[in-house]
């Protein structure tokens, strides 16, 4: 087992699939049907970027799961300090080797010491209780609040 950066954007897009469907599933009014064309189209434009990075978790030769993280840079303003974090825009690993979304969290762990960063933020859709679990067992603390009103 192995987690490695890639930059096959055909690989992750097909990775997508599954936790795309699960946020259709959870929030249709928010999330739009998958569509590997357009998805693999999104990732390929951002995945050469250099503050943007994909990890794949391989188990022998098969892709089980991946990650999409984010080297932010916020700089100082009137109401902030400044600071710099890897921020977790997506993790999914297909279901039969669920649990091992902590080796994925464990790599990115050690991308964020190598750039001397500090912090790794993220976010998840409330009703994700898988990821819930897994980033309270990760020893992730809350420290915002998204909340929303429809009218």
């Amino acid at each position: 087992m192995e987690v490695m950066i890639t930059r096959d954007y055909e690989q992750i897009a097909i990775l997508n699939k599954s936790v795309h469907e699960l946020h259709v599933q959870l929030y249709p009014d928010h999330f739009k049907e998958y569509d590997y064309h357009k998805v693999r189209s999104f990732f390929e434009g951002i995945i050469q970027k250099d503050n943007q990075l994909f990890l794949l978790l391989k188990i022998e030769d098969e892709a089980v799961g991946y990650a999409w993280i984010e080297i932010k840079e916020y700089p100082e303003n009137v109401f902030k300090k400044g600071y710099r974090s890897v921020y977790v825009h997506q993790l999914n690993v297909l279901k039969p080797n669920r649990g091992l979304g902590s080796v994925i969290m464990d790599k990115i762990y050690d991308i964020a010491r190598d750039h001397k960063i500090e912090l790794v933020e993220l976010d998840y859709w409330a009703s994700n209780l898988a990821a819930e679990k897994l980033y309270q067992k990760q020893g992730f603390t809350k420290y915002r609040e998204f909340l929303y009103k429809r009218l």
